[in-house]
Order: structure tokens, then sequence, then C-alpha cells
């Protein structure tokens, strides 16, 4: 499980899970408008981040942001935890 601090929203919170192949899943906003948040979640239910990020990046709301734009952040901010760790493990140790 992820959890992403939103910046410029409604929404406080975005948190979701990340299964092997890259999919999306389980994806909660916390506050914000319920229904569209809802909608969003349904609708990137079981698709590739890579993808979702691309789709959603640069949708404004105000705050020059938006709950999609939010939700891009919050994957590119999910992918570098994960390079980060792939590296901490290939880092020699001593």
């Amino acid at each position: 499980m992820f959890t992403y601090n939103t910046k410029g929203t409604c929404s406080r919170q975005i948190i979701f899970d990340v299964d092997g192949e890259n999919k999306i899943h389980n994806v909660k906003f916390i506050g914000g408008c319920g229904g569209n948040l809802q909608g969003i979640a349904r609708l990137v239910e079981g698709k590739n981040i890579d993808e979702i990020g691309e789709t959603l990046q640069g949708i404004k709301c105000r705050n020059n942001t938006s709950c999609p734009d939010q939700l891009s952040q919050a994957i590119r901010a999910y992918k570098e935890r994960e390079q980060n760790r792939d590296r901490e493990k290939e880092a020699p140790k001593g």
C-alpha cells in the first residue's frame, strides 16, 4: 500500500496498491469530491501505472493541479520510491 499526501487539492491523501505487473488497485482518495473521486478510482482500477500517469498528468482544476494530476504525481512518487529501493538492494554493502 502506498500513501501520498496531496498538495493543492481538496483531497488530502491518495492510497493505492500496485501489483507485480505494474497495475494499480484499490485507489482511495481521502477527502475531496466523493463521487468524482470514486469514479476516477474505478476508471483506473487494473490499469498500467505508466499509462495512468501520462494520461492524468497536467489536468488542472485549482492551484494549477487537480485530483487526477495529484494521482499522476503519486504514481511518480511511487516509482521513485521503488527505484530507490532497487538501488539500495544493488548497492555494495560494507
